[in-house]
């Protein structure tokens, strides 16, 4: 009995994470390295 209880414990939790990362909203968006990266030499434009 306390098997079967830790072993759907554990696979609960873990269809419970994969199913909270798939909902993320970044989860489609591939920032590219421009977009992080400091521009050098130049100025911020105004």
């Amino acid at each position: 009995m306390i098997d079967n209880f830790a072993l759907g414990l554990t696979h609960g939790l873990m269809l419970l994470a994969a199913f909270l990362l798939l909902r993320r909203p970044d989860l489609d968006r591939e920032p590219s390295p421009r977009d992080d990266a400091p521009r050098k030499g130049r100025r911020p434009r105004a």
